[in-house]
């Protein structure tokens, strides 16, 4: 079933600069690049709130899912809505692996693994450049 919201590339990269998403944010979540690990914004982002879209605002993981799986880009073992994250076979680069996008719009999130904590045993492995946080408390200043 295809995404619900569907906009052209010009239109993406316009909603991408409007939002002050990273430079790599448009190759990440529509042609399914992937950021260098230990790059990304969030990969040591440790503060409370929620990680959204950032391409349609999905609500995607909450904080307390996340872990520091080593691998060099934020991980989570459990989605804030099962059904806001949608998996498909990934056959590309000669693996195979499973790869996530964001049902509501199609963009490429990252990749989910079997080798993550309890209580699911998942690594959702998200590319920083697909996501956007939200503080829980956006007064309280947010740990380096």
């Amino acid at each position: 079933m295809p995404p619900s919201i569907q906009k052209t590339d010009a239109q993406w990269r316009e909603l991408l600069a409007a939002k002050g998403a990273e430079p790599a944010a448009f190759e990440v979540t529509r042609h399914a690049a992937t950021e260098r690990p230990f790059t990304g914004r969030y990969e040591t982002q440790w503060a409370s709130g929620v990680y959204r879209c950032i391409c349609c605002d999905a609500k995607l993981f909450e904080s307390d899912t996340k872990f520091d799986a080593g691998c060099g880009w934020p991980s989570f073992h459990t989605p804030a809505d099962p059904t806001a994250i949608t998996e498909h076979r990934d056959t590309t680069l000669g693996m195979v692996r499973i790869e996530t996008v964001c049902t509501q719009c199609g963009a490429h999130l990252g990749h989910v693994f079997n080798d993550g904590p309890a209580p699911t045993g998942l690594r959702y492995c998200m590319n920083s450049a697909s996501l956007q946080f939200e503080a829980a408390n956006p007064d309280a200043e947010t740990p380096p």
